[in-house]
């Protein structure tokens, strides 16, 4: 009756090789954050968005910073469910050691990433690695899943600030034309561009579709 028992505590790590392991996580913390969600698109385009608009620093870093965390919060929630219920509950309730835990609540992980992820940033790596292509999507290693997740999303982050730059990039032409035209070519273009830059912005509630796009690519 208690072999299962006794075999989960057999292959359980040892107390120091649970703290070195969890210390490891909380140093690469910030790095997996960055590089295993959608926290990376999110912040690139809406940093495209601040420079589109012009506004100089308004909004601030730290307010892109904070809504990005947030939209990726909201984006990973069902990626976060599904960990909390194949790996962190039944690793509560004694079913599955540390290691399985871990293989558990990489898989979620693992399956979003390929989602997003381009054939053919996935193909560089494995072409560089010189590895046999996978069978299914669940036999990618974590090492080639995350750098060509991160190459697609900085693909797909620059593919929709291209879209969001062209209008405020079209107003800052017709301003500069205009200027040209009349004659006053000493009067700097985005003094009068930007004010035409917030205020289109505002009219077509900016941020509710740059929110709103993003939520979508995801979905």
């Amino acid at each position: 009756m208690n072999a299962p028992a006794e075999l989960l505590k057999a292959t359980e790590l040892a107390p120091s090789l649970k703290i070195l392991l969890v210390l490891t996580i909380l140093g690469l913390l910030p790095a997996i954050l960055l590089t295993t969600t959608s926290f990376v698109r999110t912040v690139v385009v809406l940093s495209f968005v601040r420079q589109g608009v012009g506004a100089g620093q308004s909004p601030p870093t730290q307010v892109i910073m904070g809504l990005a965390m947030f939209l990726t919060m909201f984006t990973m929630s069902p990626v976060v469910e599904q960990i909390k219920t194949t790996a962190v509950d039944p690793y509560q309730a004694g079913k599955i050691t540390d290691m399985q835990a871990l293989d558990a609540g990489s898989l979620p992980l693992k399956r979003f990433m390929l989602r997003q992820t381009r054939e053919a940033d996935l193909k560089l790596f494995y072409d560089a690695t010189n590895a046999p292509l996978p069978q299914t999507p669940d036999d990618v290693p974590m090492r080639l899943a995350m750098p060509a997740f991160v190459i697609s999303e900085l693909t797909t982050a620059f593919q929709m600030g291209v879209v969001i730059l062209l209008p405020f990039l079209v107003v800052d032409l017709a301003v500069a034309s205009l200027l040209m035209s009349m004659g006053m070519m000493m009067v700097p273009p985005s003094t009068i561009a930007l004010p035409i830059k917030l205020l289109l912005f505002v009219l077509v509630d900016g941020w509710n579709l740059v929110a709103g796009s993003l939520l979508r690519s995801y979905s």
